[in-house]
């Protein structure tokens, strides 16, 4: 029996129940008890109890299988409150981390067009974590739910590609799912596999290439202008922004990019100015993009429609002609 650290075991022959805190060799291992104290027990005393959930590779969804080898892996976890589902009052989401690595996560649901995080933190070796607790309902308004976790240890360790999942959770999808039963949960559980590939040859280090180094040497520094001053005309002042989206504004040498290319970077740089200005609390702030063909503010105008808390409209043609969108954030 091949035991690891962070393994929970049961002792064979007394009662009680620890976690696998240290490997002595091969046939001993020391046990921290509940009360913190660390005891040593030979392997062939302990029993353990598995915090795997197997993945049954036939299949599309999760069974338990304590007879199947175990791996480890990670996991999405939606629990009931009850095996009956017409007596069932609320969901429990989890991420249960069934494996050797810690995770630094962050847990976000769709809301319309963007994502909103709602927990983020770090979750140990073999370890859950309650995401959130919701009704029913939550999964009709929110039922894109997203997971990203960096994978590391505190010692030596193979690098491991990041996970980043978007999973659709409907009161329809878990009305078809399948519950099964886990001795880390009190009642039957939907299970989501996020990861439990840890030993593929997939490559984890990139390199920048030359036209990534000239791209990044091309973007001029991303400045924030807005300043709190001490006057009140100062302070209103400060609370408005001007962000020229025309591309020569944006990077020293567009002559090389295509038109989808300059189009994505003046939508990054929107981006990034907008999110800008609702974390420093900036109440209007007004783009300038010009006529052109109209695509740059067509797509403009198509993300603000989805977006809560603000409104807009062109910006004085007085001031800026018929090329600026102001968006004024309540």
């Amino acid at each position: 029996m091949k035991l690891r650290i962070g393994d929970k075991v049961r002792f064979l022959n007394e009662v009680g129940e620890g976690k696998v805190s240290q490997i002595k060799d091969k046939n001993t291992v020391f046990v921290e008890m509940q009360d913190g104290f660390e005891i040593p027990f030979l392997v062939n005393q302990l029993v353990p109890i598995h915090t795997e959930l197997i993945i049954d590779k036939d299949r599309e969804n999760i069974e338990l299988n304590h007879d199947a080898s175990i791996a480890d892996a990670v996991y999405f976890v939606i629990e009931p409150d009850h095996d009956l589902p017409t007596l069932v009052n609320d969901y429990k989401i989890y991420l249960f981390n069934a494996s050797s690595f810690n995770l630094l996560y962050s847990y976000s649901i769709k809301d319309e067009a963007h994502f909103q995080t709602l927990k983020h933190g770090e979750v140990g070796a073999y370890q859950k974590i309650l995401l959130k607790q919701v009704k029913l309902n939550f999964f009709t308004e929110y039922n894109y739910q997203k997971i990203e976790c960096l994978l590391f240890k505190n010692s030596h360790f193979k690098a491991q590609l990041p996970i980043a999942e978007v999973i659709n959770v409907s009161p329809k999808v878990l009305a078809e799912a399948k519950l099964i039963k886990h001795d880390e949960f009190k009642f039957s559980v939907y299970g989501f596999l996020l990861k439990d590939d840890f030993i593929s040859n997939n490559q984890v280090v990139q390199e920048l290439s030359l036209i990534d180094i000239a791209r990044l040497k091309s973007i001029k520094e991303f400045k924030s202008s807005s300043k709190i001053s001490k006057s009140n005309k100062e302070f209103l002042k400060s609370l408005e922004k001007e962000i020229d989206l025309h591309i020569e504004e944006l990077i020293e040498n567009p002559k090389n990019l295509s038109n989808f290319e300059m189009l994505n970077i003046q939508l990054e740089r929107f981006d990034k100015e907008l999110d800008d200005a609702f974390e420093k609390h900036i109440k209007k702030i007004v783009f300038i993009h010009g006529v052109g063909n109209g695509r740059l503010k067509q797509e403009i105008i198509n993300r603000l429609k989805h977006i809560k808390g603000i409104t807009f409209h062109d910006a004085s043609h007085k001031q800026y002609g018929y090329g600026a969108t102001q968006i004024n954030i309540l």
